[in-house]
């Protein structure tokens, strides 16, 4: 699938959101029904804590899905900038996410990729879980089976990661982790890669959550590691008796801590835009509401961890005069963000991130991320340093040079830069070298960056900086749900470097989504 816009649907009277198909993609006629089955499935889920899913429609030669529209901010983004929530918050939410999940469950529905980033909270604290359009009826034969590597590593089940048989328990683990994180500011299994990850969901005991935060209640890590039991026998039977118990445990906190979510009042209104395609493509309609910063202020706690200094890494420039390394202008900087994130004392901010903050702004996110909207977006962020960087060529030699700038000020803080044999020591050399040089920029002592020495970029990623590029595709692809590229793509890395785990792992995904097993 494609972009996403909002539109008004008269039909609906209310405003939704569109997912476009590929005309490449729309022209399989067995995809389109592949769509419909799971429209289909996803349909019979109709609660207050699900993302309703509408139809599979046709307009002028295009194909798209109409979606319930839901204006706020998805759960990742804010534990990432709350560096974790409130008790209150995380008992809040976990009891409408149970909620949600209850309602799937009994029409034997299951999520599989249930994460903070397919969780939506509007203004009003309410919970949304949506994407049940990948979700597959577990009552229907063929459909679920062993083998179909479903999930992201973070969030994925021991059965999801030995492509096992899955069922409702499955979400359950997931929503564990969610638990965790949202309580502990950090999920309970990370590793240099994410097969790494995958094996510590199967093999590793998780640390108690109250470790990472000693504010949260001891019935709260209980719950949160009864969910995270390997055997899923073990787990709770449903997210009903989740929610039970999280709803005790509420009861149990003073008024003043508890968050209740503002209930919409469901009002008919006077809609006077036509749905018709044409107007999916009128700028004002693709700008995402902004969330308040209350809405965020509302989740802080006070947390017990190192100062971080928050970072973004914008853009670099092809000073080549070779269009052909136009894509290290992408790679350098998610290379960099890759290593840099890495150090505790840092809080790097992803290029998802920046790209959510500009359509929020109203501004093109689907490119490289300029100068003006980077220092714009940055200022928007509280974050107080920005990288910016170019490259050039000389004979065998590459050599990239980085700024480190002050936000406010866009005073310079430091100059880098680093040198190499050919592309190739990017990946070998520079970046590790870069990562070292931007912590000292950003006012880190030499203890503190020796205290987080990060793992060498070619061992988080892979040797070969023309696989890296082929993985950037294919991941943007996969995010994009085009999974016919995103394969074509990913092969190509796998190719290129067979040991470069995650991009191995990608197209497992992508595979299993166009059921090429």
């Amino acid at each position: 699938m494609g972009k996403v816009y909002r539109a008004v649907d008269k039909k609906l009277n209310e405003e939704v959101a569109i997912k476009l198909i590929k005309p490449e993609i729309a022209l399989d006629k067995d995809t389109l029904a592949r769509f419909q089955n799971e429209l289909k499935v996803a349909r019979k889920i109709s609660h207050r804590n699900v993302g309703r899913m509408y139809e599979l429609m046709e307009d002028q030669g295009l194909h798209f899905i109409t979606m319930e529209y839901v204006p706020g901010e998805d759960l990742r983004s804010m534990i990432r900038m709350a560096a974790g929530l409130s008790i209150g918050a995380v008992l809040s939410i976990g009891k409408q996410v149970c909620d949600g999940l209850a309602e799937a469950h009994s029409l034997g529905v299951v999520h599989r990729d249930l994460k903070p980033q397919n969780i939506m909270i509007d203004k009003g604290g309410n919970a949304k879980i949506m994407d049940f359009g990948i979700a597959r009826s577990i009552k229907e034969k063929g459909i679920t089976g062993p083998s179909v590597l479903i999930g992201t590593p973070e969030y994925m089940s021991p059965e999801q990661a030995e492509a096992k048989e899955i069922d409702h328990r499955s979400d359950i683990y997931s929503l564990g982790i969610i638990l965790y994180e949202m309580a502990a500011g950090r999920v309970p299994f990370e590793g240099d890669t994410a097969l790494s990850i995958a094996m510590k969901h199967k093999g590793e005991i998780p640390k108690n959550p109250k470790q990472f935060n000693p504010n949260i209640p001891d019935e709260l890590s209980d719950v949160i590691l009864k969910c995270l039991e390997k055997d899923k026998a073990k787990r709770y039977r449903s997210a009903g008796e989740v929610r039970s118990e999280l709803d005790c445990i509420e009861k149990s906190l003073p008024t003043t801590d508890r968050v209740v979510p503002e209930r919409k009042t469901l009002t008919s209104r006077e809609i006077t835009v036509k749905f018709t395609l044409r107007k999916l493509f009128v700028p004002a309609l693709v700008v995402i509401a902004v969330i308040t910063a209350g809405l965020l202020a509302l989740f802080l706690i006070p947390r017990e961890e190192p100062a971080r200094h928050a970072i973004a890494v914008i853009s670099f420039k092809n000073q080549t005069g070779d269009k052909s390394f136009d894509y290290l202008q992408e790679a350098i900087p998610n290379l960099l963000i890759t290593s840099l994130e890495q150090s505790k004392y840092l809080r790097v901010t992803t290029w998802e991130r920046m790209k959510d903050v500009l359509r929020q702004m109203g501004k093109d996110a689907g490119g490289l991320i300029d100068e003006d909207s980077g220092f714009e977006l940055c200022k928007r962020e509280g974050i107080e340093a920005i990288v910016l960087g170019s490259f050039v060529k000389a004979g065998e030699m590459f050599a990239t040079d980085v700024k480190i700038l002050e936000t406010g000020t866009k005073k310079l803080l430091k100059s880098v830069g680093a040198r190499g044999d050919g592309v190739g020591s990017i990946l070998k050399s520079q970046i590790d070298e870069l990562s070292r040089n931007i912590s000292r920029g950003i006012g880190l002592s030499e203890s503190k960056i020796a205290d987080s020495v990060p793992a060498k970029i070619i061992d988080l990623t892979t040797n070969s900086i023309e696989a890296y590029q082929y993985f950037l595709r294919g991941r943007d692809d996969y995010e994009k749900f085009f999974y016919p590229d995103a394969q074509k793509f990913l092969k190509k890395a796998v190719e290129l470097d067979p040991t470069f785990a995650v991009a191995c792992l990608y197209l497992a995904r992508a595979d299993g989504n166009l059921g090429d097993l």
